[in-house]
C-alpha cells in the first residue's frame, strides 16, 4: 500500500500544470496601458520613451514593447524617430482642427447610416449609454471632477452607441481611432463644456430615437466645433505644443 502510494504521488507531482507566461497576452495589457497613459495625457506630448524604463513600468520586453510602439505610431500616437527611438506624438492647434474634421466627417456619416438601420436593440443600447453619461454629467456639474476618465469613457461609449448600427467594422474602427487622437487633445485642455455638451447629447438622444439623422448631423458639428474653439481659447494646447518643441 505503501509503495503504491507513493508512485500516486510521484504521479501527482509530474502531472502537476506549471505556469506559463503568454508572452502575447502581456503584450496586449502593456498595449491598453501605454495607449490609455498616452490618451489621458500621463505620457506628455513629445515625451521620450526610453525603452529600459518603459520595461520596468509596462513589464513588458523591449522587443514587445517596440512592437507596441511601432503599433502606436501607426495610429497617430506615437512618433518612430528611426535610429533616435520614440516619442509621444506632438500637439498644435493645426492638427486638433485636423482630426476634429476626421471625426465630424466619419460620425456624421455613421450617424446616418446607423439611424437608418438601428433596431430596438440599437435604442437600448443608445438609451442605456445616455443614462450613464447624464448620471456623470450630473455629478460634474455637482462639481465631482475627480472621475473625469470615467466621464470621459462614458461619453465614448454614448458616441459610439450612437453609430454602433452603421454595419461597417472599417467605419467603427477608423473612428475610435480618430475619437482617442480627439479625447487626448481633451484632456490636455482640461476641457468642461458643462450645460452645453449635456444639451447637446441630449438633442443626439433624442434624434436617434426620431431616426432623424439629418439633425444629429447638425448637433454633432455644433458639439465637435464648439468643443474646439474652447480647447484652443483655453491656451493649454498651445502650451502642449511649445512645451513638446523643447
Amino acid at each position: 500500500m505503501q509503495k503504491r502510494a507513493g508512485k500516486t504521488q510521484v504521479r501527482k507531482a509530474v502531472a502537476a500544470p506549471q505556469p506559463v507566461v503568454d508572452e502575447e497576452s502581456v503584450g496586449e495589457v502593456a498595449y491598453r496601458r501605454i495607449r490609455g497613459d498616452i490618451v489621458f495625457g500621463r505620457l506628455s506630448p513629445g515625451q521620450k520613451l526610453t525603452l529600459d524604463r518603459m520595461k520596468e513600468a509596462y513589464g513588458a520586453s523591449v522587443s514587445t514593447l517596440r512592437e507596441i510602439l511601432n503599433r502606436l505610431s501607426s495610429e497617430g500616437l506615437i512618433v518612430a524617430e528611426g535610429a533616435r527611438g520614440f516619442e509621444v506624438m506632438p500637439v498644435s492647434p493645426d492638427d486638433l482642427r485636423q482630426i476634429a474634421s476626421m471625426r465630424e466627417l466619419l460620425e456624421g456619416h455613421a450617424l446616418k447610416e446607423s439611424f437608418e438601420a438601428g433596431d430596438m436593440e440599437w435604442e437600448g443600447r443608445v438609451v442605456a449609454a445616455h443614462h450613464k453619461l447624464a448620471t456623470m454629467e450630473k455629478r460634474m456639474a455637482a462639481g465631482m471632477r475627480s472621475e473625469a476618465e470615467t466621464w470621459k469613457r462614458y461619453d465614448w461609449e454614448f458616441h459610439h452607441a450612437l453609430i454602433s448600427a452603421c454595419g461597417s467594422r472599417v467605419l467603427l474602427d477608423t473612428h475610435a481611432t480618430i475619437y482617442d487622437r480627439y479625447l487626448r487633445y481633451q484632456m490636455i485642455a482640461a476641457v468642461y463644456r458643462g450645460e452645453a455638451a449635456s444639451g447637446e447629447h441630449r438633442r443626439l438622444l433624442d434624434s436617434a430615437l426620431a431616426r432623424d439623422w439629418r439633425a444629429a448631423q447638425k448637433t454633432l458639428g455644433t458639439h465637435i466645433q464648439d468643443c474646439v474653439t474652447q480647447m484652443l481659447r483655453g491656451g493649454l494646447i498651445a502650451k502642449a505644443a511649445r512645451v513638446a518643441v523643447r
